[in-house]
């Protein structure tokens, strides 16, 4: 069954201009067929159009059941956005595929990207949420100063996983070491000249465990999505 977005659906009964182009004119769909909407706050609704108008689809909502995300524990990943704008594109999509309820992009020292629109990314994070089947949209932040995230109160697992040589591995712990499955998670990610040196000290001041990924060294973007894809794993295997 197709699947949309609507943030307000319950208020409208109406479909955006966007998606009703895409149900009608695209996917031509009639008055009487059936598709599921979803509000993004974890409401999926199964619907009946009404009204096949390509820019005002009217639909007639016949059931609605709440789904909470499946790993059941908040995950936030805090990463500083690459200076290649497709490479921060793909991973903010993979990472809402797996499941996430927040991405924090930073700004850093060393950071290349100064300057995000967040538009693109959200339409990105709408469309992930879709083809993975997730009835709830992962909240994106503005590019935030990293001092801000760290003074941030946060009930759970806080990481920092940087590749600062002054600290050699064997003081830091594994992602899958740091973090217990139950509790909530944040990891924060780098940009690609790393934190600076004041940015970890800060970091570990404030909680932050200092972690590595493994034995690699990784694009920023493979670490984040390494990051949510090690939490999930760990998750899935308390859950076992």
């Amino acid at each position: 069954m197709h699947r949309f977005y609507c943030p307000d659906i319950a208020d409208t009964l109406m479909l955006g201009e966007e998606d009703s182009k895409h149900c009608i004119k695209v996917l031509r769909m009639a008055q009487g067929d059936t598709i599921e909407v979803v509000d993004g706050n974890g409401n999926l609704y199964t619907c009946r159009i009404s009204m096949a108008h390509p820019k005002r689809c009217a639909i007639e909502v016949f059931d609605k059941q709440h789904h909470d995300p499946h790993w059941g524990h908040r995950i936030v990943l805090g990463i500083a956005p690459t200076k290649n704008l497709d490479r921060i594109e793909w991973l903010v999509e993979k990472c809402v595929e797996m499941g996430v309820d927040r991405i924090i992009p930073l700004r850093c020292h060393n950071s290349e990207r100064t300057v995000l629109k967040t538009e693109r990314l959200k339409k990105i994070m709408v469309s992930a949420m879709k083809q993975s089947l997730k009835a709830t949209l992962p909240q994106l932040d503005e590019l935030t100063p990293i001092d801000r995230v760290l003074a941030e109160p946060f009930d759970g697992t806080r990481c920092i996983a940087y590749c600062d040589e002054q600290l050699p591995r064997g003081e830091r712990l594994s992602l899958a070491g740091a973090y217990r499955p139950g509790s909530d998670v944040m990891v924060l990610i780098g940009p690609e000249g790393d934190f600076s040196p004041k940015e970890v000290q800060e970091a570990r001041a404030a909680g932050f465990i200092p972690v590595t990924l493994g034995e690699s060294r990784l694009r920023t973007e493979t670490a984040g999505m390494m990051a949510v894809a090690w939490i999930h794993a760990l998750l899935a295997k308390r859950e076992a």
